[in-house]
């Protein structure tokens, strides 16, 4: 591949996996409200995606992974799906699925803290400035929520759960980069979902037999199937495609694709209001992470001095 193209692509990977993230919120919820909750939705894309992964991988270069990088691949799915599916599902079990996608937001954010403390990436004021940006912008949500008598209007828990999310999935940005890079795409993402599979279908498994199959509309299974394909299976390879060769805060960056389309979508089908508080948490927090993006990295502060 051109050198050149590859950050083009790269960009325009993580703009689809932005976009199928935002769908799949409303998509994604609007199962959740006929026949299936959170617990059966990440059992489903786990172990849809690792038999993609599987499959896919068949027809795929063969590569050799050591047992230890198998481990860490372990370590990174517990981050990147477990912990980050488990908990962003059942907060949109619990939230709207607008509010669910502007704590998405709070990524960036999470990834430049942990860049200060692995990375040693500096803090400046700009980026001190936008993590107080954005924190305001995440406590409006929050006590929106709290005092909201409305599910469409949200929910505290399910908005603290989705932004646990991305803390979990900042982590993996921040560790597991080079794991990413080592090995294709397929590789990484068919141990990382056979990992979360083997993590989270012994303790789903009996909720799973539950549900009542034949009662449950054909509409939901096509939902369920899109966030298994297209928020799930291709999202991930457009992330490892992106993450092979942008930096973690670029990558965190196309979060804020999500709101905007699960916003304008959920309001539009019904399934969520905004509210004017809500606007000015959006306003906050975009306004904190281009602060963040536009402050110094280590690089360019290294840059300079030399």
């Amino acid at each position: 591949m051109d050198n050149k193209k590859q950050p083009l692509i790269a960009h325009l990977c993580m703009l689809c996996a932005g976009t199928f993230w935002g769908l799949m919120a409303p998509i994604g919820k609007d199962a959740m409200l006929h026949g299936i909750d959170g617990f059966h939705l990440v059992s489903f894309r786990v172990l849809g995606g690792a038999i993609l992964f599987w499959l896919t991988s068949l027809f795929t270069k063969k590569e050799h992974v050591p047992v230890k990088d198998i481990l860490l691949l372990g370590v990174g799915g517990l981050f990147a799906l477990v912990f980050n599916q488990c908990c962003y599902t059942i907060g949109l079990n619990m939230t709207s699925p607008s509010n669910s996608s502007i704590m998405t937001t709070s990524m960036p954010i999470f990834a430049m803290i942990l860049s200060f403390f692995i990375l040693k990436e500096p803090i400046t004021f700009k980026k001190a400035g936008g993590v107080l940006l954005g924190c305001a912008g995440a406590v409006i949500i929050i006590t929106t929520s709290a005092t909201a008598g409305n599910a469409k209007v949200g929910n505290i828990w399910g908005d603290l759960l989705c932004m646990s999310a991305q803390f979990s999935w900042a982590l993996y940005l921040a560790f597991f980069k080079p794991l990413a890079q080592k090995y294709s795409l397929f590789t990484v993402n068919k141990w990382m979902f056979t990992w979360a599979t083997l993590l989270i279908w012994p303790f789903t498994l009996g909720h799973i037999t539950d549900i009542d199959f034949p009662n449950v509309p054909m509409s939901t299974w096509w939902e369920t199937g899109f966030v298994v394909f297209f928020g799930t299976y291709l999202s991930y390879i457009c992330v490892i495609i992106g993450q092979k060769t942008l930096r973690p805060t670029v990558v965190s960056v196309y979060n804020y694709v999500q709101p905007i389309v699960a916003v304008s979508v959920s309001v539009a089908i019904g399934l969520a209001v905004f509210k004017l508080t809500q606007a000015l948490a959006v306003v906050l927090v975009f306004s904190g992470v281009w602060l963040v993006v536009k402050s110094k990295s280590k690089r360019d502060t290294e840059r300079v001095r030399s």
